[in-house]
């Protein structure tokens, strides 16, 4: 499964937002069941984030996400806020 958490970000927060979702990557890469992740910036909306995140599955993103709440506190209020995890339903 993949997980796609996005963010609102002001230019002015872009560098501050960057580290932490560089500090989310690294708490997640520490977790079981973690297989790839990157931070992204839409290219038409510069104000729009990325955080994408690849699973073993759904349990296990799960409680990525709890060992990662201290990483994620400082930025909360600039997610958005949707469902981020998805089920491969096709591809290559």
């Amino acid at each position: 499964m993949f997980a796609v958490i996005r963010y609102s970000v002001p230019e002015a927060r872009a560098e501050e937002f960057g580290k932490h979702a560089q500090e989310i990557l690294d708490v997640f890469a520490a977790q079981p069941g973690y297989r790839a992740g990157r931070v992204g910036r839409a290219v038409d909306e510069p104000g729009l984030w990325a955080i994408v995140s690849e699973w073993e599955g759904a349990g296990y993103y799960r409680r990525a996400l709890s060992a990662a709440r201290m990483a994620m506190y400082p930025m909360m209020s600039l997610m958005i806020n949707e469902p981020s995890a998805f089920e491969v339903v096709s591809g290559s």
